[in-house]
């Protein structure tokens, strides 16, 4: 399936001994990161790229075959941009934005994600999970090479851990013996099986949903199907499940998920022939297709109750899951990265108080139990519980045929788009009449300017962003200083920057968190309440 640049890169990182294995007494690290998948590595760019030194401990080797997670989102896309490897990713992956649903054998109505020009990055792009992640250890070995200090170490196991007042213990298993080392920050990255929440006494509390889906990942050799989202409720080839979702992926491989009920035997469901014989009813006698890697996997949606504890903070699937459809698993644990990087590099640097960590939590949790809602609303939506449920939706989905009215009401897994941190505690009091979109809290908007686009001038550290208003090129408060991105729409090539950051008002000034995060925004530059929100950003004073 892959090509020979991926399928070697398994051992991206093999084990090599470590000088901390050598020590009398154990070596302390500002961070460390325990798990080396996607978020892991990210964790490291992110926090790389600010000079924090880093160290990766993983207890594979290196990049994990199997497609696993297919969908990366555009805002997860603009988090990768900021470290370096959007570009390549978007050049691989498979763009579409139109997705089509389907009742038994009529098309109900089709859906367009980005209806909407001028964005960098697409809706969606379908990509095998281990390109996402090789194209992330690439540019850390980019990173390495331009002297960063991150350090990924493979078959390092982590064994044990002691959480202290001030610093984490680690106990870690190698082939050449164990070895300790002690880390300031403790960061999990290690999934939803996550040892390390195991070692804390740490659990999710949610739900775990009767049912069973297969995923079968093929090669067509003829198929003729367009780059496109299909769902079948109830399909018309009755033997592939209740369910059926359809996606296209780089290499010509094709991502099929049957639901087939909760009572099955796992290990039968498995077996190729009885998976080709849901494939035939499926794609009919005469598509070829080879098979390249299945799954089968049960619906749960659940969280830990903190992902902070202590100097051990948790991110990505090891602090919480939810079902595959909506695609917002790898896309919230991206999101983890980008909200937990900055605030533990102001706080390593000493420019925000230990307190700011607690806004991680704070916020995350609030994009947790939206992704949890939407999940779950998906889920029962495509698993009816009752007949009443069961008639209720296949009504809903008989009048989206026709009226468009109804089709907002149907679930066929409701995708995955930038978190809002409505009522955060870093939020400023709004003080612009402008755009629901980018009100504090929100996600910036991408906007095409005259040489390219907003977000890449934004990056990644505090930005002062004034739209047709004065203000100074620099700000500094409290050791960060904040750099202005001065703009006009009058020099708006297509409207698009006005339409999403000014509305009806004449002028704007934003201020951006290093998360590319609306923090405040108000009418014109007024140096004392933008230093306030300064400050009320990082943690140091509270709204009055």
């Amino acid at each position: 399936m892959f090509d020979d640049r991926y399928r070697l890169a398994f051992k991206a990182y093999p084990y090599e001994r470590s000088g901390d294995q050598d020590q009398d007494r154990p070596v302390r690290h500002p961070v460390v990161v325990m798990g080396g998948g996607p978020i892991g590595v990210a964790t490291a760019l992110d926090l790389g790229r600010q000079g924090i030194p880093v160290v990766v401990l993983d207890d594979h080797e290196g990049v994990g075959m199997g497609s696993r997670a297919i969908c990366f989102a555009k805002r997860c896309l603009e988090i990768a941009d900021r470290y370096g490897c959007g570009e390549p990713m978007l050049k691989k992956g498979v763009v579409w934005n139109l997705g089509k649903v389907f009742h038994e054998d009529r098309k109900v109505f089709e859906f367009n994600l980005l209806p909407e020009e001028g964005h960098k990055y697409p809706a969606f792009i379908n990509m095998q999970q281990p390109y996402f992640e090789q194209f992330m250890i690439d540019e850390l070995r980019n990173l390495q090479a331009r002297g960063a200090p991150i350090e990924i170490r493979g078959k390092n196991r982590v064994e044990h851990v002691d959480v202290r007042d001030d610093h984490v213990a680690i106990d870690i298993l190698t082939p050449e013996g164990p070895y300790r080392i002690e880390a300031d920050w403790l960061i999990g990255c290690d999934g939803a099986n996550s040892p390390l929440r195991g070692m804390l006494g740490l659990d999710f509390t949610g739900r775990v949903f009767r049912d069973s889906f297969l995923i079968a990942d093929i090669k067509m050799v003829n198929g003729n199907f367009p780059t496109e989202r299909w769902f079948w409720f109830d399909p018309p080839f009755k033997s592939a499940g209740a369910s059926t979702l359809l996606h296209k992926q780089p290499d010509d491989v094709w991502r099929v998920d049957f639901q087939i009920g909760w009572d099955v035997d796992r290990k039968e469901e498995l077996k190729e022939e009885n998976i080709r014989a849901r494939l035939d009813a499926m794609l009919g006698p005469d598509v070829e297709y080879e098979m390249v890697w299945s799954s089968i996997y049960t619906f749960q949606c659940k969280r830990m109750d903190r992902f902070r504890a202590g100097r051990v903070i948790f991110a990505g699937d090891a602090a919480h899951q939810v079902s595959p459809f909506g695609a917002r698993g790898a896309n919230s644990g991206m999101q983890d990265v980008d909200n937990l990087g900055w605030k533990l590099g102001l706080v390593i640097n000493g420019l925000a108080p230990d307190s700011l960590l607690d806004t991680y939590n704070d916020e995350r949790i609030h994009g947790a139990d939206e992704n949890i809602r939407n999940s779950t609303r998906s889920t029962d939506f495509i698993t009816p519980k009752s007949d009443i449920s069961r008639i209720f939706r296949d009504a809903v989905l008989h009048l989206s045929e026709r009226h468009a009215f109804a089709r907002p009401m149907v679930n066929s897994g409701r995708l995955s788009v930038p978190c809002v941190y409505d009522g955060s505690p870093l939020n400023s009091a709004d003080a612009l009449d402008g755009p629901a979109r980018t009100r504090p809290g929100s996600a910036c908007p991408d906007a095409p300017l005259d040489d390219g686009f907003l977000l890449s001038r934004l990056g990644d550290d505090f930005v002062l962003l004034t739209i047709d208003a004065e203000a100074p090129d620099t700000l500094e408060e409290g050791g960060i200083v904040v750099r202005r991105v001065a703009l006009s729409a009058k020099d708006d090539p297509t409207g698009q920057l006005a339409a999403r950051y000014l509305g009806d008002a004449p002028s704007a000034v934003y201020l951006i968190r290093p998360d590319q995060h609306v923090a405040a925004r108000r009418p014109g530059f007024d140096d004392n309440l933008i230093r306030q929100a300064l400050r009320r950003a990082i943690g140091q004073e509270a709204q009055t």
